[in-house]
């Protein structure tokens, strides 16, 4: 039996509604080993709102760091701005779209606790493939 590794930060992020207006939330990332690819982030308003759910490619995440990267329903990209270094991710669904900063550090301390779960390249070592396959070919 393979021991779980779950790697969970919050973070404050900045749900940005114009270049003047940025809304305060908290994101929860969160990390499991047994999903090496994958990670989690549920989008929490201050005060009243409901969460909102997404899951993000780790390696994705780690490219935006150093770059523009993504395409379709989820780009992000690194900038400074206002004297802090941010990473962007701009979301898009058929509700609608949402622009939101991270802390450029923050993220980066949340994926280099995640590679020392699972080492960048090394994530297809986790993943039971026949049993994957065979919990699929049964709930079918």
């Amino acid at each position: 039996m393979r021991s779980v590794r779950t790697v969970a930060h919050e973070l404050p992020v900045q749900f940005v509604v114009s270049h003047d207006l940025a809304v305060p939330m908290h994101a929860a990332l969160r990390y499991e080993a047994d999903d090496p690819y994958a990670v989690r982030a549920v989008f929490q308003p201050l005060g009243e709102g409901a969460a909102v759910e997404w899951f993000f490619s780790r390696d994705m995440m780690t490219q935006g760091l150093r770059e523009h990267t993504g395409h379709g329903d989820v780009r992000m990209w690194p900038a400074v701005g206002s004297g802090r270094d941010v990473v962007y991710i701009a979301l898009h669904a058929p509700a609608g779209s949402a622009l939101l900063a991270f802390p450029a550090q923050g993220v980066e301390s949340f994926l280099r606790e995640t590679w020392s779960v699972v080492a960048p390249g090394t994530e297809s070592s986790r993943l039971d493939l026949d049993a994957e396959l065979t919990q699929l070919l049964t709930e079918s």
